[in-house]
């Protein structure tokens, strides 16, 4: 197969490519899940991790980020971005691979030192396929469905999501109960699985068409400092960095606090997740159109407000007496996080592809994902240090406050922070953006029909239905 950049696209290719990249997207998200999440942290904790090192594993996807200033000189030298996407992309899941023999090649403390360094060399590999991955979806995919496109093929990995998680949490579940001490080898053996899906993923990106890159010139640390001298986009950069550090002070350890704090099954905390990615399904179609007509700016107005009430809520749990309370209070926290996050996660990628200067696309979007990979990692090292260094301190708690968790603090400061960055997002111009009250109108309006929907049996055909041609947002099928 030769991976050389087309100078013109057909309709029939750019077509063709996208639904292999959704095909890519699945074997991604097959590798996700099986790696990460509640996954990864049991993992962890069964080869004895210590909070930090949980903060560690948090950060690392984020924190190797910095190095896709190598994926700008690389495509810069060679002009091939899927050549460095798919050599990357091998390169990247091998490690995997390596994790699943992990039981066969180290023992005692060294399989966590092994785990982490192998991750290591994913997440460094996994960088370098995302910039040349982002510079090449800006050029494939037009514009005016860009919303639209990714909210369906984030809406099928989070289907894909939630089935094999579930699948994925019973297996687990029945080996722990019918075959004691077997965690690390289960465990492993996802990663082995995922590696090889992994594969099957790249083999798909191969095949993916790419127009041929503008050729720049210009010296790489010259380049990163255009996005940073363009005001509209560095304010798009400081308010997406504080915002994500917000956030992942916080979330890395909210599998790690349902575990210790409150002793829930690994089955009950996928059950959760899996709950959220089916509120996440239902929305991000929605947040996908809404995007296209109203712009990324509103969408986060009005879903943000919501995922702040969703991390003050995590701190009550601890002031709940009853099991089930608190259980009932955790599943409107993951409907809400669901909901509202399909669209913040949405907004957040394609301002910055909208943003990004069409002829320097690949060194706007490495220089968001740089920024944002310093504070989205300085963010869980931090926490995971605080608690490790004040846990003797939450035993001269008294009152009311003696059942709170030190992680029920990291919460509301985290919910804090978030607020703070919301107000930098006025200063970010965007194309599109209409007033919040004709927003909400409409959303109210399309909801009372999506409401009819419910009985006509309509809604799981929308989720499923899969287009044989991506079309402008707006464009209907004429009845006959």
């Amino acid at each position: 197969m030769k991976l050389i950049p087309s100078e013109d696209l057909s309709e029939a290719q750019v077509q063709r490519g996208l639904h292999l990249v959704i095909r890519d997207g699945l074997a991604a998200e097959t590798m996700i899940v099986l790696t990460g999440g509640a996954f990864l942290t049991a993992l962890a904790l069964q080869l004895g991790a210590s909070n930090f090192q949980i903060g560690v594993l948090a950060a690392l996807p984020t924190f190797t980020n910095i190095f896709q200033l190598l994926a700008i000189w690389l495509v810069q030298r060679y002009r091939n971005r899927r050549a460095i996407a798919v050599v990357g992309g091998v390169l990247a899941r091998f490690p995997l691979i390596m994790i699943g023999l992990l039981p066969r090649l180290f023992s005692g403390g060294a399989s966590l030192y092994a785990l982490i360094s192998f991750l290591c060399f994913h997440y460094f590999f996994s960088s370098i396929v995302g910039a040349s991955w982002n510079s090449w979806m800006k050029d494939l995919i037009p514009d005016r469905i860009l919303g639209t496109y990714f909210s369906r093929r984030t809406r099928l990995c989070q289907t894909l999501n939630v089935t094999l998680s579930l699948l994925s949490a019973l297996a687990v579940d029945y080996l722990k109960s019918h075959y004691p001490g077997s965690e690390v080898i289960t465990y492993t053996a996802m990663f082995l699985l995922a590696g090889l899906a992994g594969m099957l993923g790249v083999w798909a990106l191969a095949r993916v068409p790419e127009p041929a890159l503008q050729a720049v010139d210009e010296n790489v640390f010259r380049q990163l400092r255009k996005p940073l001298q363009d005001v509209n986009f560095r304010n798009m950069l400081l308010f997406n960095a504080c915002w994500i550090f917000a956030l992942n002070l916080a979330t890395p350890f909210f599998n790690v606090y349902m575990i210790q704090s409150l002793r829930l099954p690994l089955s009950g905390i996928i059950a959760l997740g899996i709950l959220s990615q089916v509120s996440s399904i239902c929305a991000v179609s929605i947040w996908g159109r809404y995007i296209d007509r109203y712009s990324n700016k509103n969408i986060l107005y009005i879903c943000a407000p919501v995922y702040i009430c969703c991390l003050l809520a995590w701190a009550l749990t601890a002031l709940i007496p009853s099991f089930t309370g608190i259980i009932a209070l955790l599943i409107l926290i993951n409907i809400g996080t669901g909901v509202s996050n399909a669209g913040i996660t949405l907004s957040l990628n394609n301002i910055g592809i909208k943003l990004a200067a069409k002829e320097q696309a690949m060194v706007y979007l490495t220089a968001k994902n740089m920024i944002i990979a310093f504070a989205s990692a300085a963010a869980p090292l931090l926490g995971g240090l605080l608690a490790d260094s004040f846990t003797s301190w939450q035993q001269t708690l008294t009152g009311p406050l003696q059942h709170l968790q030190t992680w029920n603090f990291f919460f509301v400061f985290s919910a804090l922070f978030a607020i703070l960055a919301m107000r930098m997002l006025r200063s970010v111009k965007e194309t599109g953006e209409v007033s919040r009250n004709i927003i909400t109108l409409r959303m109210i309006a399309g909801f009372r029909y999506r409401i009819k929907d419910v009985h006509s049996g309509q809604v799981l055909r929308r989720i499923l239905y899969t287009p044989a041609k991506w079309k402008q947002p707006g464009e209907r099928k004429k009845r006959a």
